[in-house]
């Protein structure tokens, strides 16, 4: 088996976003409705042990980093336990996590013991009441102990922001300013359409370049810094402070050319783009009783034909339009 995979476009696929569970304790605007939506019942959710065995496998197929998304990870019970399984997975360079940070700061001090790579975490305003209207739950006072607690660590964090018309653009500079003296990289997302509900707008009006010309405005010395290879996010700097910015155009899809990721639902459902609608039946081949080799197998499939970018990939998919949560995805 080849160290690096390549789809049928000649890009690597290095990245696995694996779900550990579609339930979250928030209801975020852009994410569900206020009701929620109906949850898998256990035993529709992959085990901790098949999921073990499917990073086995694609780690024998070249993937090095995972992140673990859900839902809210740490709603899982023994995900800690998960955690230090995954850590010991040769050919697992990086694992990583991304939380809402609700029920996150008990667990740092162990996160950062078994070396999880960085934390993204979810944080849409600065705003006591601004993040209740957007989360639809009390829960501010939690997640900012938590990204101090991640600071004290010394655990990179990553902030992530979906920024949305009348819910949060007045937090825009607020956040940005968290970099003035945080080593922290605060990334403004275009809103997607993954909330259960479908497009909250007839056209999107905060696009990655709308909240480029807010940062630009405030800060006319925005300096473009060098991007990783496969980000999806455009960074920038503010000369001096201590943190970056960055913007990820997930609506316009800009960053398609160069994705190396695919994602695993907790469901057990192959996504090798987040707007497809699902490829592959993990769960059902692991509860067949197939062999690595097999599975192995029904990945390459899965990987030579891979759709060329969102906009394929979403003309594809059945779900028109495209209404699922993105608690069910894996983010």
């Amino acid at each position: 088996m080849p160290t690096t995979l390549y789809d049928n476009h000649g890009r690597p696929i290095t990245y696995l976003r694996l779900a550990v569970t579609d339930r979250c304790n928030l209801r975020c605007f852009y994410c569900m409705p206020a009701e929620g939506i109906p949850y898998l019942p256990k035993q529709a959710l992959l085990t901790y042990e098949e999921m073990e065995r499917l990073v086995h496998v694609l780690a024998g197929m070249g993937i090095t980093k995972v992140r673990i998304t859900g839902g809210e990870p740490f709603v899982r019970k023994d995900l800690m336990y998960f955690l230090r399984r995954l850590k010991q997975i040769k050919g697992i360079e990086e694992v990583h996590i991304t939380t809402n940070g609700v029920l996150t700061a008990p667990h740092i001090a162990q996160l950062k013991a078994i070396g999880i790579a960085s934390v993204n975490l979810s944080l849409d305003t600065l705003d006591g009441e601004r993040f209740r209207q957007i989360t639809r739950r009390d829960e501010y006072g939690k997640v900012m102990h938590c990204l101090e607690q991640l600071l004290v660590h010394n655990i990179p964090v990553k902030i992530n922001t979906v920024v949305m018309e009348g819910q949060n653009t007045k937090d825009i500079i607020p956040l940005a300013e968290l970099t003035r003296t945080a080593p922290v990289s605060v990334r403004f997302i275009e809103e997607m359409p993954f909330n259960g509900e479908g497009n909250h707008y007839p056209v999107l009006v905060w696009t990655h370049d709308k909240i480029m010309q807010v940062l630009r405005q405030q800060y006319p010395n925005l300096q473009k810094i060098s991007d990783k290879s496969h980000d999806t996010a455009y960074h920038y700097q503010v000369p001096g402070y201590a943190g970056t910015v960055g913007v990820i155009a997930a609506f316009s899809r800009t960053f398609c050319g160069s994705c190396n990721r695919i994602r695993i639902t907790a469901q057990g459902t192959l996504k090798t783009c987040l707007y497809d609608g699902g490829v592959l039946d993990l769960k059902q081949l692991l509860r067949s009783r197939a062999t690595d080799e097999l599975i192995a197998e029904a990945f390459l499939r899965a990987f030579r034909h891979r759709a060329k970018d969102g906009f394929e990939a979403e003309s594809r998919s059945r779900r028109t339009p495209v209404h699922e949560s993105m608690s069910t995805i894996g983010g």
